[in-house]
């Protein structure tokens, strides 16, 4: 026998099936197709920013899949199916009868590099994250976590992510956050960065100013390796990496500035991390911290403009990263009062949040001793 839609039921614990509606049945249905082509595009959207495809296409303009394969360095067949995936997903423009495809200047402004901000980059972790589904499935059956070694890429994107959001930031926006703070790096001080990754903001920092001393910390090896490897041709000799489990700092009164971006509900035990930021503050020293915007509780986030991925990114990753580790597993929106009760706990006496109107997806925390 076949059941078509309009005589589905849903059942309930003890009651008579209750007929769902063929309206509501058809909404949802296309609220998961609309899901179903998001997550698709996504995945295709990574895939034209690694191959370029954006940039050549945002270069040579109007052009069949022949000339933009040929532009790209890439094999036509796949361009050909990739334009297919574009074109369906009103992103890219095609003109049937000239058989050739173009870039509108919107989706050229944000998804080619050399624009101001490129969305492709967060698109990449989906793949990303995907990759490590099998695993992440394990550890809802099993409880536990996945260590950073399960992820393939996660700290690549991060950094490219950093770029934008970070690093191209920290003159105008990010240093001004605690005013003076720029004349003290000029002067010469002592900045550690907790969870560096690959070290581009603390490579930034030690570049522009040479007088400061800056070290950066990493529990992943191969992070710290590749941020050698990158700041290496500048022979920057007032920077450093090492691999650490900043659980323990085992410093006091070692530096004047501590950084942290977007690192802090990783830690498997964030209330030791920042217990030891605090004791290796010198009394006139400042922590700058940086995390997702969100409130602690989810009620409170439910009209967040990316809350389904910054949940999606924290069972995928900084949770569950945490937990592999046997740690607290905060996640990725532990949110404003949580990260305030545990500076509070640190024993931080100062604490300010500052939520940038030009960057609606982060918080800055300024704590002092």
């Amino acid at each position: 026998m076949t059941t078509t839609l309009t005589e589905k039921t849903t059942p309930t614990t003890g009651t008579a099936p209750t007929a769902v509606p063929q309206a509501d049945l058809d909404a949802f249905s296309g609220r998961m197709l609309a899901v179903l082509n998001g997550g698709s595009l996504a995945l295709m959207i990574s895939i034209g920013h690694r191959t370029g495809l954006f940039d050549a296409l945002a270069r040579v303009g109007p052009t069949s899949s022949q000339g933009l394969a040929a532009a790209a360095g890439l094999n036509e067949r796949y361009v050909r199916e990739w334009l297919g995936a574009m074109t369906t997903g009103a992103i890219v423009e095609h003109d049937p009868r000239a058989g050739t495809f173009a870039l509108p200047a919107a989706a050229a402004a944000l998804l080619a590099r050399g624009g101001p901000i490129n969305l492709a980059v967060v698109q990449q972790f989906i793949g990303v994250l995907g990759a490590a589904e099998d695993a992440v499935v394990e550890s809802f059956r099993r409880g536990g976590g996945v260590p950073y070694q399960g992820f393939t890429r996660f700290h690549e994107v991060m950094a490219e992510q950093s770029a934008q959001l970070v690093v191209a930031r920290l003159e105008q926006a990010v240093l001004p956050l605690v005013p003076g703070l720029a004349a003290r790096l000029e002067a010469g001080i002592d900045v550690l960065d907790v969870g560096c990754g690959f070290g581009r903001a603390l490579r930034w920092l030690a570049r522009r100013f040479p007088a400061s001393r800056f070290t950066g910390y990493d529990l992943c090896p191969e992070a710290v390796a590749a941020a050698r490897a990158e700041a290496a041709p500048e022979g920057l000799s007032n920077l450093r990496y090492e691999v650490r489990d900043v659980t323990d700092l085992g410093e006091t009164g070692a530096r004047d500035l501590v950084t942290a971006f977007d690192a802090i509900h990783d830690q498997a035990h964030p209330d030791r991390v920042l217990a030891g930021v605090r004791r290796t503050l010198r009394p006139q020293g400042v922590f700058l911290m940086q995390e997702i915007r969100a409130e602690s509780c989810l009620a409170h986030n439910l009209d967040h403009p990316s809350g389904p991925f910054m949940y999606t990114v924290s069972a995928m990753h900084c949770m569950t990263v945490s937990l592999a580790q046997g740690g607290q597993g905060l996640g990725t929106a532990w949110g404003r009062q949580q990260a305030r009760a545990h500076l509070d706990a640190a024993g931080f006496g100062q604490v300010e949040v500052h939520s940038p109107e030009d960057d609606p997806f982060n918080d800055w925390y300024v704590a002092r001793p």
